[in-house]
């Protein structure tokens, strides 16, 4: 299966909040590998992946209580 990389702008700003997000990001299916580079202004999550789609991602960040948005 091809990975694919997804990114988005969200509000996860500093270590507490990756660590609040991770074990939602953990135990998602599909999702090979995932990093937030909270020093960007937008606040970028990329994530690669095997068999998860944007919109799943989406969910399960807001899930965790976080604004998302697909660039």
């Amino acid at each position: 299966m091809e990975t694919q990389k997804f990114q988005f702008k969200t509000n996860i700003n500093c270590g507490g909040c990756v660590t609040k997000v991770t074990p939602y990001l953990d135990k998602a299916e599909g999702i090979e590998s995932w990093e937030v580079d909270t020093a960007n202004r937008d606040k970028i999550l990329t994530v690669n992946s095997t068999n998860i789609d944007a919109d799943k991602i989406i969910a399960t960040v807001k899930e965790a209580g976080f604004n998302i948005e697909q660039i």
